[in-house]
């Protein structure tokens, strides 16, 4: 299709809308780090855009509790998403900052830690990292849609044409939104899935990729395992009682084979243990204690281990994470919600909700916890100055991995690993691969153990190319998706990091600019040009060999 054609038929379809609604040069489906990202590069192009963010708060996981953030290699990022850990550091300098402790008294740490003399900081608190975002929005006049969600059965307007492109963009309360260039920032790719774009959902088949950690991976789970000899029935010993919950009767499954389970998720929780900013933790209306007898049994076969990694935050608050078993992760428990209606996911993150929220007043109470950990537990508790309308409880699920783009570029083991390499870099990943557990499961020894993590590095950060981040060019002509994109489960288990993500909104927005300049599909942009753009404004898109990896 030539340049004339290709915005002629976008143009002529969009005037049915245009004299109700502005057509913006960009619509941004999703208020992540990635959307926020995309939105200023956009502006910084001299382009009109607007962010609709189906849960009101912007930033996602960055803003939601992900305060420890997870790189791999600080020097692999760069652009605006080294702009915002510069906007951290500047603001913990002021030391009004700092209310409930000195800047002195607070230690960093893990592989994030801020060294001696960098212009940036990797730890920061929810609301600091939302502060941000907001400040970003607010100087580049970004329009911003809140609590809005896309109509996902028939909100989508296509073209006739062949490729196709998205006109517009309808949601559930019939507020529409046209736009030449789209851009699916969300964790859940549902602007792409609704607009007919190949995805996956699941595990592939290590034989789809030619790769190894793939699929079902009972060999790998050597971490966040559960003691030797957890019985799994309600009655220990006795089959006929039944199954405790959350146990899958179809799994493992055969080793290496693909499945529809994805990785588990839980709720990064902001904790603290400041007297007058603690909110203690309760036990909530409808607590299940069937729900934590595999964890307390695991405390019994043995287990001493805290059962989370609680990462310092500034003034005396945490990013509390899975670790060990049985934690934070409800394992096995999100399957559906990638495809889920709306209802369906709303009822799924409630249930992580109250696992989560039962799960630590078991922790901090119950009395077949050992006392080192019951001590430890009951000192923390929700944060009263941080997600105030939840009591200190974010809306915002880790959805670690939801639908995947297929594209004519899919990123693989082979890639991160460095068999193969992207020819079309628009940014780095630089973090191991990693999945979590996907299923917990019953071995042929009768025991409990948990299945489908999956920590392998040793590897120098790599390039992912720009064709994971948009469609096959038959499918849609004028959408990036630079969250959901193409790449295989384990390998996104590598790129799936919010600073990454940051990183790659920027690239996409860059190219759907360039695309509206050059008149093209964004399948078409001038890859020189693109990369040289790229390059001025910061991005990282090289490795060299020679440099440290860690």
């Amino acid at each position: 299709m030539t340049s004339t054609l290709f915005n002629s038929f976008l143009l002529a379809a969009t005037a049915a809308v245009s004299a109700a609604q502005p057509t913006y040069d960009v619509v941004i489906y999703g208020g992540t780090s990635a959307g926020v990202a995309a939105a200023v590069q956009v502006r910084q192009m001299g382009r009109s855009v607007v962010v609709i963010e189906p849960a009101g708060r912007l930033g996602g996981l960055t803003s939601g509790g992900l305060g420890q953030t997870d790189i791999g290699n600080k020097a692999a990022i760069g652009g605006l998403a080294r702009e915002f850990y510069r906007a951290v550091r500047k603001h913990y300098q002021d030391p009004a900052a700092w209310k409930w402790q000195s800047s002195e008294a607070y230690r960093d740490g893990g592989q994030t830690r801020t060294a001696a003399g960098e212009d940036a900081m990797w730890t920061f608190e929810p609301g600091v990292a939302l502060g941000i975002f907001e400040a970003w929005v607010k100087a580049y006049g970004i329009e911003v849609v809140r609590r809005e969600r896309l109509e996902r059965k028939s909100g989508v307007a296509l073209t006739q044409s062949i490729p196709q492109q998205i006109w517009s963009i309808r949601m559930e309360s019939g507020r529409t939104f046209a736009g030449r260039m789209f851009i699916d920032a969300t964790y859940e790719g549902d602007l792409m899935a609704a607009a007919g774009v190949s995805y996956t959902v699941g595990r592939e088949a290590n034989a789809t990729y030619d790769e190894t950690l793939n699929g079902v991976q009972t060999g790998q789970g050597v971490y966040h395992q559960f003691v030797d000899g957890v019985d799994p029935y309600v009655e220990p010993g006795n089959p006929a009682s039944g199954r405790l919950p959350f146990l899958d009767p179809t799994g493992p499954g055969v080793e290496g084979s693909g499945d529809r389970r994805v990785q588990a998720y839980c709720f990064r929780m902001c904790l603290t243990d400041h007297p007058e900013n603690r909110i203690p933790f309760h036990r909530p209306e409808g607590y299940e204690p069937l729900w934590y007898e595999l964890l307390l049994r695991n405390f019994e076969a043995g287990e001493r281990g805290m059962p989370w990694i609680n990462s310092a935050m500034p003034n005396r608050k945490t990013d509390t994470n899975n670790r060990t078993g049985f934690s934070t992760d409800f394992i096995g428990q999100n399957h559906d919600y990638p495809e889920a209606t709306y209802a369906q996911r709303a009822a799924i993150v409630a249930r992580h909700r109250l696992y989560q929220q039962g799960l630590m007043w078991t922790l901090a109470n119950h009395p077949r916890v050992p006392e080192t950990i019951r001590t430890e537990v009951a000192r923390w508790g929700m944060c009263r100055d941080e997600f105030v309308e939840g009591d200190g409880w974010q809306e915002q699920l880790y959805v670690r991995e939801a639908r995947r783009m297929i594209g004519d570029l899919v990123m693989t083991q082979h890639h991160c690993q460095g068999r193969e390499r992207a020819e079309d870099p628009v940014g780095l990943a630089a973090y191991g691969m990693d999945s979590h557990h996907v299923q917990r499961y019953v071995d042929a020894e009768g025991h409990v153990r948990n299945e489908g993590d999956v920590q392998v590095g040793g590897f120098a950060p790599y390039p992912i190319g720009f064709r994971a981040l948009v469609p096959r060019a038959r499918e849609c002509a004028n959408l990036l998706v630079p969250v959901c994109l193409s790449a295989s489960h384990i390998a996104y288990g590598s790129i799936r990091m919010e600073p990454v993500f940051m990183v790659l909104g920027q690239s996409a927005a860059t190219a759907a600019v360039h695309a509206l300049e050059e008149d093209v599909a964004v399948q078409a942009v001038d890859p020189v040009k693109l990369r040289r753009r790229l390059l001025a404004d910061g991005q990282v898109l090289a490795w060299p060999v020679a440099q440290a990896t860690n």
